[in-house]
């Protein structure tokens, strides 16, 4: 046989033996039972991938970090400057939340996603920042003496902390992208985080400010509050205004198409890097002279300010505009009234919405005859009731603006793997909640002039859920082809959720007006 042919055979013939057929029973039969194998597996990144696990893993580390931190400018300002700086410095915290939460009140992020940005501000990156800024000024102070805490504020300070605060809003970016989908997501989550590190910060400022007072004996705190005014009153959005800038890059990221890479490194590189300057100018403004302070406060800060705060105010109104974009093609398919979309698309509906509903489902408890007996729980139980109205009405506006925002990432080329799962999801919600939520938005559309052209369904009195609809109650909506999305017929029964109790109970009527018509 020539070379060739063994080399043909060779080829031809399995690298591993097949087993024969008459051998899989025996191999089969020596097999040990589950309980004796001695050999398992090895699941890798499994452990990591867990929800719950990932959450005391962060919870864990934060907590750490916030011990040490603690323990660090305890030791720095002493126990009373402790308690007088951590006294004062919480007070322009609320103010600052409260704020940025209400630039978030289009799309509201979860609650756990700005904790986890303010406690990651508070003690991570004040942590990462204290060391490696005493480590730096040590350094350069052996070579250069006279320039290392000017060097260190202007040089190392804005780039050690800046990255610090950078860190937890590109984790938000990177794992809870679901959540991060523009511009307002990324300033929100910096501004958290950058309202943890300037409280940490200035309770350091505050306490070693209450130390010299101490040691000077003066009746009148005056250093203490000459800090608080500049840190607490003058500056407040100092540190966010900078990592602001990173949240705008990573925000910009977000919304970016898969296939731009180029913008979507440069963009995020671009806002740290800006951050790192601006907070180095306002750093350095103590070595411009006198006045210096007061230039940059007035000739640089507060334009930025203005500008930055334009910037987002407009990506929120624009946010806004795409509900009566992107969710027109659900009311074409039945599962939103025709009004829904640009009473979605307006703020002063959704809460017209929300409090016409809460008056509804109150006045229809006190419509039962009156009797001193039960005067308490029937103001209870109406309480209650318009409270759970209003609440599912503000869950069916999340949801619908959870469904226009995945409708545009969509369109920007972003879909997720699970993106038809995933507006089915929200779709599900929306019908669970519409018998709530429809009448009280076309009520809100109606009152603030928001229906479409054409549109003259009403509201009849007495009967809230009539006329509300374009399809039967209750009927699933019907498929309209759209290639783009779901907007497909239910896959729900027809009164889903008569067997399930709701989120707030139907009106049972009566005889006071109704608050919708006013009738």
């Amino acid at each position: 046989m020539s070379d060739g042919s063994v080399q043909r055979q060779e080829r031809d013939q399995p690298a591993v033996p097949v087993l024969q057929e008459q051998r899989v029973g025996e191999i089969l039969a020596a097999v040990p039972a589950r309980g004796q194998w001695r050999y398992r597996p090895r699941r890798v990144g499994l452990l990591w991938r867990n929800r719950t696990f990932r959450a005391v893993a962060v919870s864990t580390l934060l907590a750490l970090c916030g011990v040490v931190i603690l323990a660090l400018v305890r030791d720095q300002t002493g126990t009373e400057g402790f308690l007088v700086g951590l006294g004062l410095a919480v007070l322009p915290v609320p103010v600052l939340m409260t704020a940025f939460r209400w630039l978030d009140r289009v799309d509201p992020a979860p609650w756990r996603n700005l904790l986890f940005a303010f406690a990651w501000g508070a003690c991570a990156a004040a942590l990462v920042a204290i060391l490696a800024n005493s480590f730096a000024v040590r350094w350069i102070a052996d070579s250069d003496p006279g320039n290392a805490d000017t060097l260190g504020a202007t040089v190392i300070a804005p780039v050690v902390e800046e990255s610090a605060k950078a860190a937890a809003v590109l984790l938000l970016f990177l794992f809870r992208r679901r959540e991060f989908t523009g511009i307002v997501d990324g300033v929100v989550a910096a501004g958290f985080t950058a309202t943890g590190f300037a409280f940490t910060e200035n309770i350091l400022y505050l306490g070693n400010a209450f130390g010299e007072d101490q040691q000077t004996d003066s009746g009148f705190a005056a250093v203490t509050v000459v800090t608080f005014l500049v840190r607490a009153v003058m500056t407040p959005f100092a540190h966010p205004l900078f990592t602001v800038l990173t949240g705008i890059g990573l925000g910009i990221a977000a919304s970016t198409a898969p296939g731009r890479r180029v913008r979507l490194i440069a963009v995020p590189l671009l806002g740290l890097v800006l951050a790192m300057g601006m907070h180095a100018l306002w750093n350095g403004s103590a070595t411009f002279g006198r006045y210096g302070f007061y230039i940059v406060y007035g000739a640089f800060m507060v334009p930025v300010f203005g500008l930055v705060t334009w910037q987002v105010v407009r990506a929120r109104r624009k946010e806004l505009r795409s509900l009566a974009v992107e969710l027109p093609a659900y009311a074409e398919a039945g599962w939103l009234t025709p009004d829904e979309p640009r009473a979605l698309a307006s703020m002063r509906a959704r809460a017209l919405a929300r409090n016409a509903a809460r008056r509804r489902y109150a006045a229809s408890v006190s419509g039962h005859p009156y009797h001193p007996a039960y005067a308490t729980v029937r103001a209870k139980e109406a309480k209650e009731r318009g409270r759970a109205a209003a609440r599912a009405v503000a869950e069916y506006e999340a949801f619908a603006t959870s469904l226009a925002s995945l409708r545009r990432q969509a369109g920007r080329g972003r879909a997720d793997p699970d993106f038809a799962a995933r507006e089915l999801e929200l779709l599900h919600h929306l019908w669970q909640r519409r018998e709530i939520a429809g009448p009280a938005l076309a009520y809100a559309a109606r009152a603030t002039h928001r229906r479409p052209p054409g549109y003259t369904a009403a509201w009849p009195p007495g009967r809230p859920y009539a006329g509300t609809t374009p399809y039967a109650y209750g009927g699933p909506p019907p498929y309209n082809g759209a290639p783009n999305s779901y907007i497909g017929p239910s896959p729900y029964p027809a009164q889903p959720y008569d067997q399930q109790p709701r989120t707030a109970p139907p009106c049972t009527g009566g005889h006071r007006p109704d608050p919708y018509t006013g009738r």
